[in-house]
């Protein structure tokens, strides 16, 4: 095959400087990320499940190197084949080796089709081209990378390359990865150059909490045994120490797809520096700290270990010294009026009064609504939401709306029908695009449910709402407060507080995903009642505004499958547009009542903190046990 020149046509209007082809490249790597950044500059890709793995090109002859520059090109020959065949002279391509299964990577397969060096079947997902036919193309953006790349492998023949797909929504694609139970997404900067080694510019952000750990000891299932029961894996501190983070269910040895372990090497002292405790863990093999294991889990326990950890694969392209424990950063924000000209927020009737006393207009609306974003998305990220709409104002009856109906979102996202069987898909608001988007619908108020997506069968969190009568004092509010909050950590529950935006205030409950909707609804129901057993004077536990004459309603209501209370930093349809605010327990004392700040105040609010008033929310891990349950009357 005649090779291409410099003067390809893949490279027309390319301004890339001439460079003979490097002899190694060292890769660009990514961040982890809390969530995906939002902005036009900003592309996203799945992140497969596979082998990072760099092709070097030179006259037909082709190197497959993994990240760490290990030479497979004898483990990928079908691969290596393939990419000869490219109408190049000489190349650096970077991708992903994937084991496609029923459409879908599947990284059990692909280590399967390794070990039995099977590999023909294996697909290369191209994503970023780094040298071209006498031209070095790091310095270009990525965009223009991206576009060469597809030309050069558009025609590739025979359905093993291709080129990785970019998406510009990242929510959407985040959320389709969860729904497809994949490992997570990738986004990247489409006008910043290909720098070596980890960078802002590439963020990876992940379905599940999801990395590599160091293998320090196993157990074993019985005496004699060979294959192990239990792994004990930990993570590098700065120091280069090994620090245990806990165990994790060895995979199967039986069976047709039975595990095959590393060859394990025993050693005399815990490699650890913080070695579990025997009657923890059992009889442990302490083994020498060479090998990696790719664990996926729930969350980091505030002490630092693993819940819920679930191994996945072990790791040979990852070495075990450069193991760490992966924090994800906050992806950069974007100034309002970024975010605006980002999202493309062309309202109409933006000049629209939505409330006569205060002269507030849609306008103002979107305003609040894009400033508050960073700070309100963690708050509704993945929860079922329901709207409350008002097209003519609030004045004019509110309506509340769940399901898409007849609205057609670009960026409001459905979720799959399957989490809510026999219901309309539910809708969730996960990014600044979505909260315009609502803006643009005349919705006023975001209300959620106490669950997030895909476990909607769960609550994670219950809320009593304190509901006053009228024409009670304020400073009976937050003498209430006070005392849910107490009868809630004497039976060892910790809450948090955010104020209404209308009457009253908000005790929000984390807790552990066990219990189902029924069982937290009574455990709720219980507390309430409870309470007003207790000081019938304060307190009730029926509805109705005949029932909390000079009392305060503990609503438990809202804690039931389907049921919602309004988001923190939502705006409410009440005169001054006030706003749901998370406040501090030292702030209580303080407040002047629940619609202390409006759509104008809530935002300075926010800028002004020294600290986030929720701090330590998501650390909080707390059962319901049999034991509150007695406590507050319930068997």
């Amino acid at each position: 095959m005649r090779r291409r020149t410099s003067s390809s046509p893949f490279l027309e209007g390319a301004d890339a400087p001439r460079a003979p082809i490097p002899d190694t490249v060292e890769p660009q790597l990514a961040e982890i990320a809390s969530r995906p950044p939002a902005g036009s500059q900003w592309g996203y890709e799945l992140k497969f499940d596979g082998y990072r793995m760099r092709a070097r090109i030179v006259d037909g002859a082709v190197s497959l190197l993994t990240r760490k520059g290990a030479d497979w090109t004898s483990r990928l020959p079908a691969l290596a084949r393939t990419l000869a065949a490219l109408p190049v002279g000489s190349a650096w391509i970077d991708g992903e080796v994937v084991a496609m299964v029923g459409g879908l990577p599947s990284f059990a397969a692909l280590q399967r089709a390794f070990a039995r060096r099977q590999t023909a079947s294996l697909v290369y997902f191209a994503f970023d081209l780094l040298y071209l036919d006498g031209r070095d193309l790091r310095s270009l953006p990525l965009r223009e990378r991206r576009t060469i790349l597809e030309r050069v492998v558009e025609n590739a023949k025979d359905g093993k390359l291709g080129v990785s797909e970019t998406h510009d929504n990242g929510q959407a694609l985040l959320q389709s990865a969860f729904s497809h139970q994949l490992e997570g997404i990738m986004a990247k900067r489409l006008d910043r150059p290909y720098t070596a080694g980890r960078s802002h510019d590439w963020l990876k952000v992940k379905c599940w909490k999801r990395q590599e750990f160091v293998v320090g000891g196993i157990t074993l299932s019985r005496r004699g045994a060979r294959a192990p029961r239990e792994l004990l894996v930990g993570v590098h501190e700065r120091d280069g120490s090994l620090r245990y983070v806990g165990t994790v269910a060895a995979p199967v040895t039986s069976g047709r797809r039975a595990a095959t372990h590393p060859d394990f090497s025993a050693c005399v002292a815990a490699p650890f520096f913080n070695p579990p405790a025997p009657e923890e863990v059992g009889h442990v093999v302490w083994v020498t700290p060479t090998f990696v294991a790719e664990v996926r889990f729930l969350e980091w326990t505030s002490a630092g270990g693993l819940r819920q950890a679930q191994f996945v694969a072990y790791r040979e392209d990852k070495p075990a010294d450069e193991i760490v424990m992966e924090v994800p950063v906050e992806p950069p924000p974007e100034s309002a009026a970024a975010q605006r000209r980002t999202l493309g927020a062309r309202f109409t009737h933006a000049d629209r009064i939505i409330d006569e006393g205060s002269g507030l207009t849609k306008g103002d609306v979107a305003s609040y609504y894009a400033d508050i974003a960073q700070w309100m998305l963690p708050h509704i990220h993945g929860r079922p939401v329901m709207l409350a709409r008002a097209p003519t104002g609030i004045a004019a009856p509110v309506f509340y709306q769940k399901h898409a109906e007849t609205s057609r979102f670009r960026s409001v996202e459905e979720l799959p029908a399957s989490l809510h069987p026999g219901h309309p898909p539910l809708l969730v608001c996960n990014s600044p695009e979505a909260l315009l988007e609502l803006v643009q619908l005349n919705v006023i108020e975001i209300h959620t449910w106490n669950a997030t997506a895909p476990r909607l069968d769960r609550p994670d969190r219950f809320i009593l709402d304190l509901d006053p009568d009228p024409a009670l004092p304020w400073s009976d509010t937050v003498l209430a407060a006070r005392l849910v909050r107490g009868l809630l950590e004497e039976i060892g529950l910790t809450c948090f507080l955010k104020t209404s935006g209308g009457k009253g205030l908000h005790i929000v409950v984390p807790i552990q995903r066990r219990p189902n909707w029924s069982e937290v609804k009574a455990f709720t129901h219980s507390i309430a009642q409870h309470l007003a057993r207790v000081i019938p004077s304060r307190f009730s536990a029926v509805s109705g505004p005949s029932n909390r004459i000079g009392k305060i309603f503990v609503d438990y209501l809202r804690n039931g499958l389907g049921a919602t209370t309004a988001a923190a930093f939502s705006v409410r349809a009440r005169p001054g547009l006030p706003v749901s605010v998370p406040v501090s327990w030292d702030e209580l004392e303080k407040l002047t009542g629940g619609d202390q700040w409006d759509i104008r105040t809530a935002r300075e609010r926010v800028r002004t903190l020294a600290s986030d008033p929720w701090e330590g929310y998501g650390e909080v891990e707390q059962a319901l046990t049999a034991d509150m349950r007695r406590r507050m009357g319930k068997s």
